[in-house]
C-alpha cells in the first residue's frame, strides 16, 4: 500500500516540476542537518564528521533513454559515494524537466530495492533553500530557481556506496522541426572545482570527483531521423533503418550537461535548425542539413577520384608506407562500377598507373590494387610535379571531381619554393574544371601552410594525421566518407534572413550518410516566421532544388547557448587560417585575442589561459595581455613541425565539424577548447577569470560604465535577488565573489 500511495504522490508533483534550461546539476545528496528539520525519530545519536560534507561524490551514473515520437522515457541509475567513516542521512534533489511524470523511484539497500521518501513541491523548496543558507556554499545555488524532485535518503552506511534509480517521462520540445533532448550533469561541479571545497579537509573525505557517465538513447521516430547532433558530447549513432537510431556515449571526464538534436523528415533533404538570441543582440542559427539514408544506388552522383600517394624514402619510416598503401586499397575498394579514378605516386618524379582515368569496375580495381602493392619507398619529394599530373587527369565532365593528396614531408625535389607550387597549381587548373583537393600530411615534418591552402582554395580541407594517430583507419574512414555524392555544387539561399559571418564559406558537395553543418549570425529587428530556405545543387548534369518551409529565427531565445561559443569557434579557425595565408595583422589578432577570451577559446594567442593562472588574472584589455598576444604569432607562422601541425589541426576543426563537448585530454594539440581549471570558467555562455579569490566575467572591461548592483555574499539581499533573477544562480555558483555582466547591469557579489 505505501509503494501505491508514493506512487500518485509522484503523479502529483509532475505539475511543478520546472524545466531546466541550462542546468549543470543533475541528482545530488546533501547531507541534512538536523537543525535544518528533526532528522527521523527514533534512532541512537550518529556522531557526525566535523564539518558535515557539503554533498556527496558522484562513482558513476547510466543513463538509458527511449525517445518514440517526442515522448522520452528516462531511466537513471546514480551511484553516490559516502567516503566518511560515519553513518549519514541525506536529501537527495534531482531537477526533472518540463511536463515529466515520475513513474518510479527507488533506492537499494543491502541489495533490496525500496521505495523512497519524497516530499511536496514546497517542502522541497524550502528545504532546499535552508540548506543553501545554512552551508553557505556558492555551488548549491546549482539549482537556483528550478523546480525540485526530493527525497529523503537513510541510512547512508559510512565507507560505503548508496545506489539510487529515477524513471521519469517528459514531452519534448521542437523547435522549427528539430526536436531537442537534454539530460543535467555536473554534480555538484561548482562545489569542488570553485568554492575551496577540494581544498578543504573533511574528516577522512577526499576531494570529490566525478565518476564513469554512460548513456544509451534509443529513437524512435515517427518519420525518418535525420541530423543526429550532439553538441557537448562525442556520441556513437548506430542507424538501425530510416526512423530508428541507438546513440550512446561513456566518459568520466566531461561534465557539461548532455545535450542531443535530432530532426524528422521523409523528404529526400532533411534540415534542422536551432537558435539563440538575447534581447538586443545579434541572433546566432546552426542549419543542419543531410540527405535521406536510403538513397537508391541510381539516385547516386557518379564522381572521379584521383589517389596521389608520396613514396619518397621517408615513408619507410614508422611503418607509413604500408600503412597508406592499406588505406589506399581501401580506397579503391569502395568505388562504384560507375566512378573512375587514377593513382599517382610521386618521389623524384611523378608515375602514373594509367594515362587517364580508368573505370571503377573490377577490372579497373584490380589493376588499381596490383599497382598499389608494388609501390616501393625511394627518393625524394616532388610536390609541384606530382600535382600539376595529376590535375591533367581531369577532363571537362559533369561528375565531381576530387583530388587526393598524401605526403609525409616537405617539398625536396623540383620546385620547392611554397608560392611557387601555388601559382603552378592554378596555372595548371583547367578554368571548366572544378576538382576538390584534399591534402593529408603524415607526421610532423610537412609543409602545414601548403598543404592548407592546397586545400582551402580548391574546396576542400587539409588534414593530418599525427604520430600517434592510426593513418590507415583515418584516411580510411575518409574515403568511406566521400564514396557516395548525392548533390553536388550546393548552394542555400536564406530568403529574408540578414545573415553575417557565415561559416563553412563554402559549401560543395554532400555525401551519403554525412550532413552538413551552417553556422552564423543574424541581424533581423524582428521575429522571422515560417520563412522558406531554398537549397539548389547538381545531381550529375540534373540541376535540383529543394524548399524548406516553416522555420523561425526569432528576436529572442533563451535555448540554445552553446550556439555562440560554436560560432566563435568557427571565426577563430577562419582568422587563424587568414593569418597564416596572408600574415598577421593589428586587426586580426586584436579579433583573434578578444574572441578567444571571451568565449575560453585555445588560440596562438589565448593558449596559455589553460595553463597559467597568473595571466588569467589580467583584464582582457590590459597591456600585460596584449604583450603576451604580441609574442604569441610565432607559433601561428611555423609551417613545419608539432606546434605547426597543431595549429592547422585546430583550425580545421575549427572551420569544419566542430564540437563543443571539451576535450580533456591532458595532451594540449587536441584540445580547442580551455578546460574550466583554477583559473579559468565558462558558465552558460559567458567565460570567467579568477582575479585573486573572485571570477571575473570576460565582457567586463576596464573603466565600463554600466549601472551596477552589490550585494554581499548570502545576505538576504543576495538570496532576493537570486529569487527575482534566477539565471543570476548559476553565475553567483561560481564563488563568494563573483562579477558578471548581465542584461545591461554589472552584478557584483563581496564578502
Amino acid at each position: 500500500m505505501r509503494s501505491r500511495n508514493l506512487l500518485v504522490i509522484f503523479a502529483s508533483l509532475a505539475a511543478f516540476f520546472g524545466y531546466v534550461p541550462a542546468a549543470r546539476a543533475q541528482g545530488i545528496i546533501v547531507p541534512i542537518v538536523c537543525d535544518i528539520r528533526p532528522c527521523r525519530p527514533p534512532r541512537p545519536p550518529i556522531p557526525r564528521p566535523i564539518p558535515l560534507p557539503n554533498v556527496l561524490p558522484v562513482r558513476s551514473i547510466k543513463i538509458d533513454t527511449k525517445i518514440e515520437g517526442q515522448v522520452a522515457t528516462t531511466h537513471v541509475e546514480q551511484v553516490f559515494r559516502n567516503d566518511t567513516p560515519h553513518t549519514l542521512e541525506g536529501t537527495y534533489f534531482f531537477p526533472i524537466p518540463e511536463t515529466a511524470s515520475v513513474i518510479e523511484f527507488s533506492i537499494w539497500e543491502n541489495g533490496k530495492k525500496l521505495v523512497g521518501e519524497v516530499r511536496t513541491r514546497e517542502e522541497a523548496r524550502r528545504i532546499y533553500d535552508e540548506i543553501v543558507r545554512r552551508q553557505r556554499d556558492p555551488g548549491l545555488l546549482e539549482y537556483a530557481g528550478k523546480d525540485l524532485f526530493q527525497a529523503s535518503i537513510f541510512p547512508i552506511p559510512g565507507n560505503s556506496d548508496k545506489k539510487l534509480e529515477l524513471k521519469y517521462s517528459q514531452i519534448l520540445k521542437a523547435e522549427s522541426g528539430t526536436v531537442a533532448y537534454k539530460y543535467p550533469l555536473g554534480t555538484g561541479r561548482n562545489l569542488w572545482r570553485n568554492t575551496g571545497v577540494a581544498e578543504r579537509t573533511i574528516s577522512g573525505m577526499p576531494k570529490q570527483t566525478f565518476g564513469t557517465v554512460s548513456g544509451r538513447i534509443e529513437i524512435v521516430g515517427r518519420q525518418a531521423l535525420r541530423n543526429i547532433y550532439s553538441p557537448s558530447h562525442k556520441v556513437e549513432v548506430a542507424n538501425k533503418g530510416e526512423r530508428t537510431a541507438v546513440v550512446s556515449f561513456e566518459t568520466s571526464d566531461n561534465d557539461a550537461d548532455l545535450q542531443l538534436f535530432y530532426g524528422l523528415s521523409n523528404e529526400d533533404f532533411g534540415l534542422s535548425l536551432l537558435t539563440h538570441r538575447e534581447p538586443g543582440k545579434d541572433g546566432y542559427f546552426l542549419l543542419m542539413l543531410s540527405p535521406r539514408d536510403d538513397v537508391s544506388e541510381r539516385e547516386l552522383v557518379n564522381k572521379d577520384i584521383v589517389f596521389v600517394l608520396d613514396t619518397s624514402g621517408s615513408m619507410a619510416d614508422e611503418g607509413k608506407m604500408e600503412k597508406a598503401k592499406n588505406a589506399l586499397l581501401f580506397g579503391i575498394r569502395t568505388l562504384r562500377d560507375g566512378d573512375r579514378f587514377n593513382i599517382v605516386s610521386f618521389a623524384g618524379e611523378e608515375r602514373l598507373m594509367e594515362k587517364g582515368l580508368v573505370a571503377a569496375d573490377a577490372s579497373g580495381k584490380r589493376r588499381g590494387e596490383e599497382f598499389v602493392k608494388k609501390l616501393t619507398p625511394t627518393g625524394g619529394t616532388n610536390i609541384n610535379d606530382s600535382l600539376v599530373a595529376s590535375l591533367k587527369q581531369f577532363d571537362k565532365s559533369d561528375r565531381p571531381k576530387m583530388l587526393v593528396f598524401m605526403t609525409d614531408g616537405n617539398p625536396t625535389v623540383g620546385v620547392t619554393d611554397a608560392e611557387k607550387i601555388i601559382a603552378n597549381l592554378k596555372a595548371a587548373k583547367n578554368k571548366d574544371v572544378d576538382v576538390r583537393m584534399f591534402p593529408f600530411g603524415f607526421g610532423y615534418d610537412v609543409n602545414t601552410a601548403l598543404l592548407d591552402r592546397i586545400g582551402t582554395e580548391n574546396s576542400g580541407i587539409s588534414d593530418y594525421v599525427q604520430p600517434k594517430e592510426d593513418l590507415e583507419v583515418k584516411v580510411s574512414n575518409f574515403f568511406s566518407r566521400v564514396s557516395s555524392p548525392v548533390l553536388s555544387d550546393i548552394e542555400l539561399d536564406l530568403g529574408d534572413l540578414q545573415p553575417e559571418l557565415v561559416y563553412p564559406r563554402k559549401i560543395t558537395d554532400l555525401f551519403k550518410g554525412m550532413q552538413i553543418a551552417m553556422i552564423g549570425r543574424y541581424k533581423n529587428s524582428a521575429d522571422l516566421k515560417n520563412i522558406a530556405i531554398l537549397l539548389r545543387g547538381k545531381t550529375g548534369r540534373e540541376a535540383r532544388s529543394f524548399s524548406f518551409d516553416g522555420l523561425d529565427f526569432p528576436e529572442r531565445n533563451d535555448n540554445n547557448d552553446f550556439l555562440p561559443r560554436l560560432w566563435a569557434s568557427r571565426r577563430v579557425g577562419w582568422l587563424i587560417e587568414e593569418i597564416r595565408r596572408n600574415g598577421e595583422t593589428k586587426e586580426l589578432r586584436d579579433e583573434v585575442t578578444d574572441l578567444g577570451t571571451r568565449y575560453g577559446i585555445v588560440t596562438p594567442y589565448t593558449s596559455y589561459l589553460a595553463t597559467d593562472g597568473s595571466v588569467a588574472n589580467a583584464p582582457r584589455d590590459s597591456q600585460r595581455q596584449l604583450n603576451i598576444a604580441r609574442s604569441a604569432p610565432a607559433k601561428a607562422a611555423a609551417v613545419s613541425g608539432a606546434d605547426a601541425v597543431t595549429m592547422s589541426v585546430q583550425q580545421n576543426a575549427m572551420k569544419e565539424n566542430f564540437s563543443i563537448a571539451e576535450d580533456k585530454k591532458k595532451d594540449a594539440r587536441e584540445r580547442i577548447l580551455v578546460d574550466n581549471s583554477a583559473s579559468n570558467q565558462f558558465v552558460a555562455g559567458k567565460n570567467f577569470f579568477n582575479q585573486g579569490n573572485g571570477w571575473v566575467d570576460a565582457d567586463l572591461s576596464a573603466g565600463s560604465r554600466l549601472p551596477e548592483t552589490r550585494v554581499q555574499f548570502a545576505s538576504d539581499a543576495y538570496f532576493d535577488l537570486i529569487a527575482r533573477e534566477p539565471e543570476l544562480g548559476k553565475f553567483f555558483a561560481l564563488g563568494e565573489e563573483v562579477a558578471v555582466v548581465w542584461k545591461g547591469r554589472i552584478y557584483r557579489v563581496t564578502k
